[in-house]
């Protein structure tokens, strides 16, 4: 007999099936709820046009959203979405881990059954148990005439149900590739449609309203009705609605005794969730026993079946989690020191999201991680991070040894030329020749590694290999030198003496990575390859040269330099001589081939 997959406080880690499918039963959902509202609200806005236009409309809706099988749909998706939520606050291990835009979304959420309670019941519950057609007319003279009170929270109600599901919907796609290309879009639709709606609420409710007052002047409204070409007659003034010749079997005052009780019990369920919540966290704490050591040398122990990022939370260790610990930005990630195999496995989810980021083997989610014994762990982004720390990011970030080309390049006595200028033609003049060096590195497929008073570092062949790149270099010191002639004549009258540099290019293995702190980090690489590429670029004052180049790189990316003179250098840090050709004028290179 094969074992049983481990429960949520398992000494293994959480189901990490059942949570797959809850997640999935959880959009599925929502997104069910997100077309009923949208499709209302698509109603709402033609009462812009005329109140026949809005009743039609509600023809269309009425048909597709109250017939038998999407009634079961609607009704399934209500009942689980709201049950999904409870579960998402009882099995919260600590509400420190839920970010202000969850917050909102839960406070919205929970804020929606009180307000839609009585609109449910005077509307859908009307026709369900009372089995009449409620008319928009009918609808819309209790909201604006009999209890305008409601009627503005009806207004209210739009908008928190839309801003709810809105806000699930950006939490769902902000981390998806194409959600940044689209958001503007969806953006203006989130705002064009609930305005729209609000305006043709309004707009039909001003109708009615006119409605009331010319039948309140006619003599006898019994046998004037003004309700053409609205077939329905006017509710009367008794309750609000006409149910007709036959009884209602549930009367006004019993479907708000229902709507009351539907509150309550809402109320009921999520204090009863908070309740249970704060018992199992107690038991949970009289059951430590597992020791998370960070990389600060802090160490906490904490319960079994506890997250990393909770424990970090509960701790008061800022944490960065963009998703408030829903395992889809990636932002909590944490390196794991000694075997990963020693814990409970990801769940497809979870590698889902590390292979999205190209993590290593010993990278996980902090949120998804539930240690079984004693872990040490490092936290790998700022407690500040942004979604963006979360988009798809290449594997070598996480510190790889490559083979590329590294380009050095100075400006030669800039000093002197700084000297007697103004702070403002400096600075103009730097970013001219930064703007036009950057141009002509980009341009060939080069990064830019890093700005350094008036010099510039640039890698190639990060990601397409050494042969690549180191093409791309020579083409880039080509590009470089004719840039730098079209600004020395572009400037011609603000320099008395033309612009020079020098530019040094070596091939061969460094480490490549993320590095730096905070804001300051970014791609960079180090090593030998990058010092003798940077030796190089000094060494061109030294031999009067705009370029000198190294056999390694001339190598890679076979091209003939055989007409340049040849030079062996004695590079401190090395051991052996280095071999590089010197190009006086580096516009004068041959076409190194192809870059792609």
């Amino acid at each position: 007999m094969q074992a049983t997959e481990p429960k949520a406080l398992d000494p293994a880690g959480p189901n990490t099936r059942a949570i797959t499918y809850i997640r999935r039963v959880q959009i599925t959902s929502g997104l069910i709820l997100f077309l009923f509202v949208t499709t209302h609200l698509m109603n709402h806005s033609l009462g812009l046009w005329s109140f026949e236009w809005l009743e039609a409309g509600r023809g269309v809706f009425v048909a597709f959203w109250q017939s038998p099988p999407m009634s079961l749909v609607f009704y399934g998706a209500l009942i689980l979405h709201m049950i999904l939520a409870l579960k998402a606050v009882y099995v919260r291990d600590s509400l420190r881990s839920i970010s202000r835009t969850e917050w909102l979304q839960l406070v919205l959420g929970f804020s929606l059954p009180p307000l839609l309670a009585m609109h449910l019941m005077g509307t859908r519950g009307a026709h369900e148990l009372n089995e009449v057609v409620i008319h928009y007319i009918d609808t819309l003279r209790v909201l604006w005439h009999f209890k305008p009170t409601m009627g503005v929270l009806q207004a209210v109600a739009l908008v928190v149900v839309w801003l709810h599901g809105c806000i699930g919907l950006h939490q769902w796609f902000r981390f998806r590739r194409g959600y940044v290309q689209w958001r503007p879009y969806l953006l203006v639709f989130a705002v064009l449609l609930p305005t729209l709606a609000l305006a043709g609420y309004i707009a039909a409710g001003a109708e009615v309203l006119a409605r009331v007052q010319l039948e309140a002047a006619k003599p006898s409204p019994a046998t004037a009705p003004v309700t053409a070409p609205v077939t329905n007659p006017y509710p009367s003034d008794e309750d609000g609605y006409d149910y007709g010749p036959a009884e209602p079997r549930f009367s006004v005052a019993e479907l708000e005794a229902i709507a009351a009780n539907m509150r309550l019990g809402a109320l009921i369920l999520l204090v009863s969730a908070l309740t249970l919540r704060l018992v199992r966290r107690w038991r949970a704490q009289q059951r430590l026993g597992i020791g998370v050591r960070y990389d600060d040398g802090r160490e906490i122990r904490i319960a079994l079946g506890t997250s990393i990022l909770d424990a970090s939370r509960e701790h008061g260790i800022d944490h960065a989690s963009v998703c408030g610990g829903r395992g889809r930005c990636s932002t909590c990630r944490v390196r794991i020191a000694g075997d990963p195999a020693e814990l409970p496995p990801p769940s497809e989810a979870e590698l889902r999201v590390l292979r999205r980021v190209g993590a290593a083997p010993n990278v996980r989610l902090a949120c998804q991680l539930h240690p079984t014994s004693d872990v040490a762990v490092t936290l790998l982004l700022p407690p500040r991070a942004d979604a963006e720390a979360g988009a798809p990011r290449p594997g070598y970030l996480q510190g790889e040894e490559r083979e590329i080309a590294v380009l050095f390049a100075d400006l030669r006595d800039f000093t002197g030329f700084s000297e007697h200028r103004l702070p403002y033609d400096v600075v103009f003049v730097l970013n001219r020749y930064f703007a036009e060096m950057g141009h002509a590195i980009e341009a060939a497929g080069g990064r830019i590694d890093k700005f350094v008073g008036d010099g510039i570092m640039a890698l190639f062949g990060v990601e397409a290999g050494v042969e690549t790149g180191s093409r791309r270099a020579l083409a880039a010191a080509r590009g470089m030198a004719a840039a730098l002639d079209r600004l020395n004549q572009a400037m011609a009258q603000d320099l008395k003496e033309p612009l020079r540099i020098g530019i040094g290019i070596h091939a061969g293995p460094a480490i490549v990575g993320e590095m730096g702190y905070g804001e300051a980090r970014g791609m960079t690489a180090i090593g030998d390859t990058v010092n003798t590429a940077s030796r190089l670029e000094a060494l061109t004052k030294q031999h009067g040269a705009q370029l000198i180049v190294s056999e390694a790189t001339v190598m890679a990316a076979g091209v003939d330099l055989s007409a340049y003179p040849e030079i062996s250098l004695d590079i401190r840090g090395r051991e052996e001589p280095l071999g590089a050709r010197i190009v006086t004028t580096a516009g004068e290179l041959p076409d190194p081939g192809p870059t792609t």
